[in-house]
């Protein structure tokens, strides 16, 4: 089996319309898994929440603990303190930031 890279999607969540900031986290998932790489979204915890809430610090510190494991993250547009710190983390561990996936595509076929 070939490993695939993983990609941690950050973008928006709380602010503006949550159904769209959602789905804009599963969009770019899905066009990332047809380029054969393997998408983390924390954004799938909106559906866990609906069901069992938890504090927002829980869903923070769980998707902290993902993004160690991945091999990139890609910042997706606008405003969000959360994918701002995580943007930060990745930073702080060497972990590349995208801000598009053709440039992410690009950097990890070479």
């Amino acid at each position: 089996m070939t490993m695939k890279k993983k990609i941690y999607v950050a973008g928006p969540y709380t602010k503006g319309d949550v159904a769209e900031n959602v789905h804009n986290a599963f969009k770019a998932a899905n066009d990332l898994a047809d380029l054969g790489f393997a998408p983390f979204v924390p954004h799938y915890t909106h559906f866990w929440h609906l069901l069992f809430q938890r504090p927002y610090e829980f869903w923070l510190e769980l998707d902290e603990q993902f993004l160690y494991c991945c091999d990139a993250l890609l910042r997706l547009p606008g405003e969000s303190n959360g994918a701002d710190n995580e943007v930060k983390i990745a930073k702080e561990n060497n972990i590349p930031v995208f801000n598009d996936i053709n440039t992410l595509k690009e950097h990890f076929s070479k």
